[in-house]
């Protein structure tokens, strides 16, 4: 197994490090504007389906619309965020939602809001939402030093919870004032700071000097990524399991006020106000958790936390008693999000960052929408009451998990390798020739043969997740300390791209596996191009197409490498 990492810390100025770099700074602020609106209208359209049903699964759905662009577009957002100026993908993303804000409140002015129409227009400011949270999420790693990483993604979290804890509560009061339709407006008008930002950002393009993957090539990328990397796998899980169950508390929030409180909009906010209050308590003590606690410790903990402030929720008469369960609840709800964020940030590389966090965005917002669906199905049968308990029992077991699925021990952010030279060729290649074959041939002394078949296997991780594909190791039968390793990229273009994105410590990984070699030869190095029957041309230094360019060869200073 590949040796850990150091745990990182905050640097020495602590969480608010990162508010001393202008841009993160701005953009910080401006979101907690942005984050505040989307609040407010979450009270807005909450209360609004209150008042037009009865049906506490309707109500319910408001939280899915709102959630479920997140599941259902990430991967998608999160390629393009990889592929594109992630500022202007930023400034695209939050142009969407806010015109389905806008249209939301011209049709509340005028009164045509149905719960269909509601739950739509939701549907239209979730999908720009969906859009911009890789992009976001994804470039903070641009606004701030690397040390300040966890810092900043910390105070990201914060922001949306300071939001959170002020937000509901101005939307009562908003709601109760001057309606849904106030509220609708003041979240279009809020979105207007962070597109200035944005605007104004002048971001460093750094352009790759290969061409940029197709869409649906970069999913597929990034599917593969987090497939063959089981610790962001493990992480992704943990985290669809704590949304679906969490979301009881999420999405029934209103029927708490309405039918367990006996209040109104106004109380609804301040119950809001008190989860989110709670939820910037718990980013503010991140930094002391993981100090304290591993990240399996500290996840069961805050989920046991979780399960008995959803009881006492549901078992509550009195309104102060609920606020004082809700701060608990987003406390540790918010504290256990963040070690999942914070996990997934800080174990991808750059080339699939945002995309690795577009799954994380999915599992959470993807499992609130489920949760949020099948807890209001189970309250219409038996009560908001009844309800949570249930999910308050679910959440008391759910730390079983770790047994089988134990939360992966975080390191520091994968540093990027240098680029390596493309390697020579005497065959006219263009970025579409393939499959490319790549054999590498390594002597190993028996008595190391287990040590070295152990460090392939990881190895095996390392290539697929970063392109390859058909993977194998073998031995010589007839020369036992002959080994062969062997796998495919689609195509020249691809296993160049394969070949780059191995960060430092895959470097590393892989010259372990050349220390095992014998002899004073280097290790081999095969690349082959795969031609089927028919496949070989009369001219073989033709490019495939007229149009194609053949690839040159780049000198660097890096040397070559598999």
């Amino acid at each position: 197994m590949t040796e850990q990492p150091k745990r990182p810390t905050f640097a020495a100025e602590g969480i608010t490090a990162p508010l001393r770099h202008n841009v993160f700074r701005r953009i910080w602020l401006a979101s907690l504007l942005s984050n505040l609106g989307l609040m407010i209208q979450g009270v807005g359209a909450a209360w609004a389906m209150t008042q037009m049903t009865s049906s506490a699964d309707k109500v319910a759905l408001v939280q899915t619309a709102l959630m479920l662009p997140i599941m259902l577009i990430s991967m998608p957002a999160g390629a393009i965020a990889d592929m594109y100026d992630r500022r202007k993908v930023a400034l695209v993303s939050l142009s969407i939602a806010l015109c389905g804000a806008t249209a939301l409140a011209v049709l509340a002015w005028l009164k045509l809001v149905t719960p269909e129409i509601l739950l739509a227009f939701c549907f239209v400011v979730g999908s720009g939402n969906a859009l911009f949270g890789p992009a976001w999420q994804s470039s903070v790693s641009e606004q701030v030093p690397a040390d300040t990483l966890p810092a900043a993604v910390a105070l990201n979290g914060i922001s949306y919870n300071i939001a959170r804890s002020v937000g509901p509560a101005i939307g009562g009061v908003i709601v109760a004032a001057a309606g849904a339709v106030a509220a609708f407006a003041a979240n279009a008008i809020l979105y207007l700071p962070l597109l200035t930002v944005l605007f104004l950002w002048r971001r460093v393009n750094e352009p790759s000097r290969l061409p940029r993957e197709r869409l649906n090539r970069a999913m597929v990328s990034g599917v593969r990524y987090i497939t063959n990397s089981p610790s962001i796998k493990i992480v992704l899980t943990r985290t669809l399991v704590t949304g679906i169950i969490g979301g009881a508390v999420i999405s029934l929030m209103p029927l708490v006020a309405r039918d367990l409180l006996h209040g109104g909009a106004r109380t609804y906010g301040i119950m809001l106000g008190a989860f989110g209050m709670g939820a910037v308590i718990g980013a503010v003590s991140i930094t002391a958790l993981r100090k304290r606690m591993s990240g399996e410790a500290a996840v069961r903990a805050c989920t046991i936390a979780m399960a008995f402030a959803m009881a006492a929720v549901a078992l509550s008469q009195q309104a102060i008693l609920t606020a004082v369960a809700l701060v608990l609840a987003g406390a540790v709800w918010m504290a256990a999000i963040a070690l999942f964020n914070i996990g997934v940030q800080l174990s991808a590389p750059r080339w699939v960052a945002g995309r690795s966090l577009a799954a994380f965005h999915a599992s959470i917002s993807g499992g609130i929408a489920i949760g949020s669906w099948g807890w209001g199905h189970l309250t219409d049968a038996v009560g908001v009451d009844i309800a949570l308990l249930v999910a308050a029992a679910v959440m008391l077991v759910s730390p079983l998990l770790g047994i089988w699925l134990s939360m992966p021990p975080v390191g520091a952010r994968h540093e990027d390798a240098e680029l390596l030279a493309d390697p020579e060729v005497r065959l006219s290649l263009t970025g579409r020739s393939g499959p490319l074959v790549v054999e590498i041939e390594y002597r190993v002394a028996q008595e190391n043969a287990r040590a070295f078949h152990n460090v392939m296997q990881d190895i095996q991780l390392s290539r697929q997740r970063n392109g390859a594909y058909g993977w194998s190791i073998a031995r010589d039968i007839a020369d036992p300390e002959l080994w062969t390793e062997r796998y495919h990229c689609p195509t020249w273009l691809d296993y160049l791209r394969q070949r780059n994105r191995a960060t430092q410590a895959e470097r590393t990984l892989y010259q372990r596996a050349i220390e095992f070699h014998l002899g004073p030869e280097p290790v081999r190095i095969r690349r082959m191009l795969e031609r089927p029957f028919g496949s070989v041309r009369w001219k073989d230094d033709t490019p495939d197409r007229a149009t194609d360019e053949v690839l040159p060869v780049v000198a660097s200073a890096a040397g070559s490498s598999t």
